[in-house]
């Protein structure tokens, strides 16, 4: 169910008290996960869609709309900067943020990176439970998501700890997350 990656030369793969960032696609549960965590470690939540929302007083879509993804991913590159302040919290970022050469980089050297994976089929059903998901409107789930998953896993790959998240329950998750980290 998971995999720790070596890293050198400190070992990235056990939590030491930095922020703990969630990466991985869309409906992999990042979200619900980093609540459930956080609240087993007694650690504030951040969602950092939600602080981009909070900021730019629009929704994400709207932000899409009015504005595009560039500016979108410029303003969700400030924020999960801001937030990784060395304070212990757990982060659910959007799945694009890890993506950003500048964001991860700031996420490996300031956090702890988790890797939720998933297959496609069970984000494919997680994420038709929400439509307000800017990258897949008017689109087919699967196919969006095959191809999303085609250009950013292997940058996923990059997080030091990968966590398989499927079909079973969120606590499951959690709970694989807090073997990897030696909680």
């Amino acid at each position: 169910m998971l995999q720790s990656r070596p890293s050198l030369p400190v070992d990235r793969t056990r939590w030491t008290g930095q922020p703990i960032v969630l990466v991985g696609l869309m409906g992999v549960g990042k979200s619900t996960v980093g609540r459930r965590l956080a609240a087993k470690l007694s650690l504030p939540f951040v969602d950092a869609d939600t602080e981009i929302e909070d900021a730019a007083g629009m929704t994400i879509a709207e932000i899409f709309d009015a504005y595009g993804e560039p500016y979108f991913r410029a303003g969700e590159r400030r924020v999960i900067a801001r937030l990784m302040d060395g304070s212990p919290k757990v982060i659910a970022t959007g799945g694009g943020a890890f993506i950003n050469d500048e964001t991860r980089q700031t996420v490996l050297e300031n956090g702890l990176a988790i890797w939720l994976d998933a297959p496609i089929e069970v984000l494919v059903d997680r994420v038709r439970r929400r439509d307000t998901r800017p990258l897949l409107r008017g689109r087919d789930p699967g196919e969006v998501l095959r191809d999303l998953a085609a250009a950013r896993n292997p940058i996923y790959a990059l997080a030091p700890i990968r966590v398989e998240s499927n079909h079973t329950p969120h606590d499951v998750t959690v709970r694989a997350i807090l073997e990897a980290i030696g909680r």
